[in-house]
């Protein structure tokens, strides 16, 4: 029961530190602040801009594309499903060395032939294919993103006469 205590509390300082952030869909899908760059350093100061100002929406689109790629990837899946219920049963089934016969059987036993299986299990899923293609694909929708979306009008009255309003 404290396990399920814990996880609601963290979902809810997930919930207050990182989704508060977050930008309207109205805002972050603003077409009418489209439009293309008149220059790289223009394209530049956009990026820097659009990426304090929907550090929260692009965090959201990483986590999408990492759920999306892990859910397509059955391999994968399989892997992790394997090692993350492995660890589960041996914790919950096998606190204590059990005896088969003349051989006493350990958690460390156990553990080692989790990893036997597991580690190759989980070489054969191409995890580090799977990251590149996470960091590729998140790095062109925000930065595509971040480019063509003009600052919004609140960023022209951030500051007057070099004094933060």
């Amino acid at each position: 029961m404290d396990h399920v205590i814990r996880a609601v509390e963290t979902l809810k300082s997930i919930r207050e530190t990182r989704l508060s952030g977050l930008r309207p869909p109205s805002e972050f899908f603003d077409y009418h602040r489209i439009s293309k760059p008149a220059d790289f350093n223009t394209a530049i100061s956009r990026i820097s801009h659009n990426t304090r100002s929907f550090s929260g929406n692009y965090g959201l689109i990483v986590a999408i594309l990492a759920v999306y790629a892990v859910l397509t990837n059955y391999h994968l899946l399989l892997a992790m499903a394997f090692l993350v219920g492995g660890f589960s049963l041996i914790n919950k089934f096998a606190p204590d060395a059990t005896q088969f016969g003349e051989h006493t059987v350990t958690q460390k036993h156990l553990y080692t032939g989790l990893f036997v299986i597991g580690i190759p299990l989980l070489w054969f899923a191409s995890p580090i294919h799977t990251i590149f293609w996470i960091i590729g694909a998140s790095a062109v929708l925000i930065i595509g993103h971040a480019s063509l979306m003009e600052p919004g009008i609140e960023n022209d009255y951030a500051t007057i006469d070099g004094e933060t309003v």
